[in-house]
């Protein structure tokens, strides 16, 4: 048994994270409340060119990552743009350009959309990841890594 893990398929990782843009805006970071992110690789909270960039690490590690688009969160699709009628949002919600609001789907769960543009009674709405079509720069700081349960010996 080693004193140091490397990340895995399925190990669990707790890190904290930056999540820059290219001209260094900060776009997200678990620093900000001091809470390290919690996850295990392959459980689809990280897509999966993210996990590739922390396979191999270990306890301790700092890395950086630059990820282009299509490594990150895609391009934007313009089939994620939809147009609706002002009136599908309450009387009392006063839509505004660059809100983010949260739609239900049919089956329940919810997704984020950015409101782009509301004209007299239409509301365009992007459905698109916020970050989509930016290259992002992935700063890493391994705090722990537990073995998967598939590496417990589950015989």
């Amino acid at each position: 048994m080693t004193d140091s893990l490397v990340i895995g398929a399925d190990s669990e990782v707790i890190l904290h994270f930056d999540l820059k843009l290219e001209d260094g805006s900060a776009a997200d970071s678990t620093r900000v409340n001091n809470k390290p992110a919690k996850m295990v690789m392959g459980d689809g909270s990280l897509t999966p060119n993210f996990e590739a960039c922390l396979l191999g690490l270990a306890k301790g590690d700092k890395k950086a990552f630059t990820l282009g688009p299509q490594d990150a969160f895609g391009q934007p699709d313009p089939n994620n743009i939809h147009y609706m009628d002002r009136s599908r949002f309450g009387a009392d919600l006063n839509v505004e350009e660059g809100m983010i609001l949260a739609f239900s789907q049919p089956d329940g769960t919810e997704i984020p959309g950015i409101i782009r543009s509301a004209a007299g009674d239409s509301v365009t709405v992007d459905f698109n990841h916020p970050l989509a079509g930016q290259t992002v720069i992935f700063d890493v700081e391994i705090i722990d890594v537990k073995p998967g349960a598939s590496a417990q010996g589950g015989n």
